[in-house]
């Protein structure tokens, strides 16, 4: 069987969500099924990294999608040639994206419709992109696959796809977020914060993940509190916020807040292992990863009550409303001064993040293959 897969997010040193969900489970599925062929697509030169295996054949198509208008032409003009080239029996999208234009089974994977509930935390041509194509692409793929329940709810109330054509294929951490010994934790802490305890917040700096009120509850925290307390928030910048910038400048503890940027994944494993706990309390998730990294590091968690996030936190976490700066105020006091609630937390994730692996979602993705390759028609989704 051909099996070609979108993999222009697979880049050395810049991978993110979709990149990490790509790599973890197709190594797994190039590696667990010899027989098969495996094309993996980059719309730039390859790292020979990401050839996990004989059976991967890289290819590249000559052009960089990284517009909207570009990402039209990558999908619609350059992917179904390739499709036809290499006799493809499945496409698999795994950014939701895939061709109208080609009569190969596609399997989309949906990672969240945030296009649909923040349209404005996102550049026009993009949000526009998104809202056309996504629903576009999910009536025409054979089959879907989504990151959580409350997504594939998502996709169906939205979409209107049936949700027994859509798969769960959860997101899970990367084996490299492990837990570190106290004194490894401290000197983490002597590196970063001047030897202080923190809370940190890992992922893009975007309107979405609610900085802005994490860096206001931050605030309110120290004035409640003194204490030597450090924020840490770890990301690339996707877009300007003004808001984030405005509220920073107006904080009495401005000082007490690191923004480290784009960082390696070995130094992101040292700091949330380190942390007192992950504070992630983001208006809007179609999974959100950094919860059960933080499991896999028993590093407690604070997160938000809404979307995704329940889902995957179960009982592991202190849930919070992102849009009360007191809500997530008194749960980073709760976590400040009770050591208790801490190790339970702890514990609670370590049982939690055994429903999450790698292994687990490549098995999910292998009968999404199945039963998409076992689809008669596009049409029966809708």
């Amino acid at each position: 069987m051909n099996i070609v897969v979108n993999t222009r997010l697979l880049m050395p040193g810049r991978l993110d969500g979709i990149g990490w969900f790509t790599h973890e489970i197709f190594r797994r599925l190039a590696a667990d099924h010899p027989e098969h062929r495996f094309y993996f697509l980059f719309d730039r030169p390859f790292a020979e990294e990401f050839v996990f295996s004989r059976n991967v054949v890289p290819h590249v198509l000559p052009l960089p999608a990284r517009h909207p208008f570009l990402w039209y032409l990558w999908h619609e003009i350059l992917l179904p040639p390739v499709l036809a080239k290499t006799e493809a029996d499945i496409f698999i999208g795994t950014d939701g994206l895939c061709s109208t234009r080609s009569k190969v089974a596609s399997l989309a994977v949906i990672h969240d419709l945030n296009f649909f509930h923040y349209p404005d935390a996102l550049p026009f041509w993009v949000r526009h992109y998104y809202q056309r194509y996504i629903p576009l692409y999910a009536r025409r793929a054979a089959r879907l696959a989504a990151v959580s329940e409350f997504t594939r709810k998502d996709v169906v109330d939205r979409i209107g796809i049936r949700q027994e054509n859509i798969d769960l294929v959860y997101n899970a951490a990367q084996e490299d977020y492990t837990p570190l010994s106290p004194e490894e934790q401290a000197q983490v802490r002597r590196e970063f914060t001047d030897g202080a305890d923190y809370f940190m917040f890992v992922g893009t700096i975007h309107p979405r993940k609610n900085i802005a009120n994490l860096l206001r509850a931050f605030d309110a925290m120290k004035e409640c509190r003194a204490s030597q307390f450090k924020l840490v928030l770890a990301g690339a910048s996707m877009w300007q916020d003004s808001e984030i910038e405005q509220t920073l400048q107006s904080m009495r503890h401005r000082e007490d807040v690191r923004f480290t940027g784009r960082i390696p994944t070995q130094t992101m494993r040292r700091l949330l292992a380190s942390a007192l706990a992950l504070t992630y309390v983001s208006k809007f998730e179609g999974f959100g990863i950094p919860i059960v990294e933080a499991f896999a590091c028993d590093t407690p968690v604070i997160t938000s009550n809404s979307s995704s996030m329940p889902e995957v936190a179960g009982d592991a976490a202190l849930l919070v409303d992102p849009f009360s700066v007191q809500s997530i105020t008194e749960a980073m006091l709760h976590i400040a001064n009770d050591a208790a609630l801490r190790s339970r937390l702890v514990e609670a994730g370590r049982e939690r993040r055994r429903l999450f692996t790698w292994d687990k979602s490549a098995q999910q993705m292998w009968r999404a293959i199945d039963r998409t390759l076992s689809s008669k028609t596009a049409s029966s989704l809708a």
